[in-house]
């Protein structure tokens, strides 16, 4: 009898304990190492990897020239939902960066298609948003609900909240957690796990169906901007 209740115990331990992080990351594909910049092409002035994070940094000494990125390589996810864990410094100006996804590379570290916009100034008018680099610039500022029509007429179809209550949700000098969801013509943003923008883009000679991951240092001032836990699900099979 003490056995039977025993097994029963157990079972019922199991049936309420929380899923596993494996469990609950399953389908998730590392695209970081934690250690170095392998898989990874960039100008090695700016990008190396500190304290376990891929790290991009300028100086006085030494300052883009231009935006330049850190581009992943043998990769042009297609349907995926991509997590990145990032910190940018506040000081100053704040730096400017962003993760490139479905975009094109141009040459010399350049890089051109959608990008989840992120900044370290405060306030903070662009975390969040859907912005295109070398291309048609912001396409959904943070709050925005936007169909893009097949002219490229941007036509604001709903809110998700005010754009500065919003940003209460991005911690600054901190890290925070970046999700970009892309499933055919429709692009979402979130940041801690509020979302930030939700575009359907109709502009068909225009809308990326596919293309690289990046990350970017802007031009300007001297900045720093780090990365960590990035990992990519493939959604082209999804449901959901």
């Amino acid at each position: 009898m003490t056995t039977m209740k025993s097994l029963m115990l157990v079972m019922l331990v199991l049936a309420i304990a929380p899923a596993r992080a494996d469990d609950r990351e399953a389908g998730f594909k590392d695209l970081f190492n934690g250690k170095d910049l392998t898989g990874w092409d960039g100008d090695e002035q700016f990008w190396s990897v500190q304290d376990g994070a891929i790290t991009g940094r300028t100086t006085a000494e030494h300052p883009a020239k231009h935006n330049t990125f850190l581009i992943l390589k043998d990769a042009k996810p297609r349907d995926f939902e991509l997590h990145v864990t990032f910190k940018i410094d506040s000081a100053g100006w704040g730096g400017n960066s962003g993760v490139q996804y479905r975009s094109k590379d141009l040459g010399d570290h350049v890089v051109s298609g959608y990008q989840a916009d992120m900044v370290g100034a405060d306030p903070d008018k662009y975390s969040g948003i859907l912005y295109e680099e070398k291309g048609r610039g912001i396409l959904a500022n943070r709050g925005q609900k936007v169909h893009i029509k097949s002219d490229g007429t941007k036509e604001i179809t709903g809110s998700l909240g005010d754009a500065g209550e919003l940003a209460k949700a991005i911690k600054k000098n901190d890290w925070n957690e970046y999700v970009i969801i892309a499933r055919g013509n429709h692009l979402v943003h979130k940041i801690n796990g509020t979302t930030t923008v939700d575009v359907t883009d109709d502009q068909t000679e225009k809308a990326a169906q596919e293309g690289i991951v990046a990350l970017q240092i802007h031009m300007g001032p001297p900045m720093r901007v780090q990365f960590k836990e990035i990992r990519i699900r493939d959604l082209g099979e999804s449901k959901e």
